[in-house]
């Protein structure tokens, strides 16, 4: 059986109905906009979803909707899909929690909706229903797909806990209720710098780690008397313990620029500037209940961008991050590429140090390790 179901446009939805799809032709002269107008029986194994460019079977236990369908039917570039990135999907929960917190407080989410929204929120944070998030990590249009994706998501999971189906947005819908008072170019530079902050630590100890390895090999081996060499070619003695401490050394100073770069450059969160920075759409109060509810959700330090404006149309902190990262990850590769030739051998290469056996390297030479 095929329901039709009502609600008002999307605040943010662009463009026009196609009123000429056959499925829709007997309500053409309907005052009323459909977003997701017809859900199937629960028997069913789609249902039918409808945007302003027409319409499109969503399969029917998918907790996202038309909008990313349409993403997921036009992005065929990487293969790697966002649930592939947990932390950036953990970011958006929070970000899409506190803007919920932030319009309940103000009067314009009901406290029913407020508690669903909240509730799939929750449950995304916890890591459930990643699998979900189905948007091909490189795509076009600056995001909006995968701000849909979790608008959708979040909406259906939020359906099923208020006792409906999922599609039947009239009771609580993906944009003017999970987007309420949000752009693509606010939610989502905010869930990014959030989902690095989040991956951080992680970083951060790691190479550390890392560094304090390298240091006590630096120690074991200090009295081992080697060729220190240039362009491949023998120069002057060594010891081997002074080639690790270089190696803990010079990872050492990018991890002190990371420590400090991340404060600096991700923290400060354009959330409630919405489409350019003006905030429109958004309630005078919003931004600063926002931002101050993301940061105690998250456990980040996040502060307001002092001007909305530039922060939504500058994104040099993420170029000056990542360049940060490229420079740490040239230094492993040379690392990397340094014990590889130090390990050479055994009978005809260097084979001044000997790297673990880990698994055989050849189908045809069964001893090479």
């Amino acid at each position: 059986m095929i329901m039709p179901l009502l609600h008002r446009p999307a605040f943010n939805s662009i463009g026009q109905d196609r009123v000429g799809s056959p499925l829709f032709a007997a309500f053409r002269h309907c005052p009323c906009l459909f977003e997701t107008s017809f859900i199937m029986s629960s028997s069913a194994s789609s249902r039918i979803e409808k945007d302003l460019l027409g319409v499109l079977e969503v399969p029917a236990n998918a907790y996202y909707g038309i909008q990313t369908l349409r993403a997921v039917n036009n992005f065929h570039l990487s293969g790697v899909p966002l649930s592939h990135y947990p932390k950036l999907v953990v970011a958006l929960a929070m970000v899409k929690q506190a803007a919920a917190d932030a319009n309940h407080q103000l009067g314009h989410l009901n406290d029913k909706k407020h508690a669903a929204i909240s509730e799939a929120c929750a449950r995304l944070i916890r890591g459930d229903f990643h699998d979900q998030f189905v948007v091909d990590m490189i795509q076009g249009g600056a995001g909006t797909s995968t701000n849909m994706n979790a608008n959708e998501v979040i909406a259906n999971i939020a359906l099923e806990t208020m006792g409906f189906e999922k599609g039947e947005y009239k009771h609580l819908h993906p944009n003017n209720d999970v987007n309420m008072a949000q752009s693509t170019n606010d939610a989502y530079p905010t869930a990014i710098r959030l989902g690095l902050l989040l991956g951080h630590d992680a970083l951060l100890a790691s190479l550390s780690s890392l560094i304090q390895s390298f240091a006590a090999k630096g120690e074991e081996f200090n009295h081992v008397l080697k060729m220190g060499r240039t362009q491949l070619q023998d120069a002057v003695p060594m010891t081997l313990g002074q080639e690790f401490r270089a190696f803990a050394t010079t990872l050492t100073e990018d991890l002190n620029r990371l420590r400090s770069l991340a404060p600096e450059l991700l923290t400060e969160v354009n959330l409630g500037g919405t489409a350019i920075g003006t905030g429109i759409n958004a309630d005078p109060g919003y931004q600063k209940l926002a931002v101050d509810r993301l940061a105690l959700i998250s456990g980040q330090p996040l502060v307001p961008a002092a001007d909305l404006i530039e922060a939504t149309s500058d994104m040099g902190a993420f170029v000056l991050f990542s360049g940060m990262l490229k420079r740490t990850a040239v230094k492993l590769s040379k690392i990397c590429n340094d014990l590889r030739l130090l390990s050479s051998g055994p009978r005809t290469g260097i084979n001044e140090i000997n790297l673990p056996a880990r698994q055989p390297g050849s189908s045809i030479m069964p001893g090479k390790v």
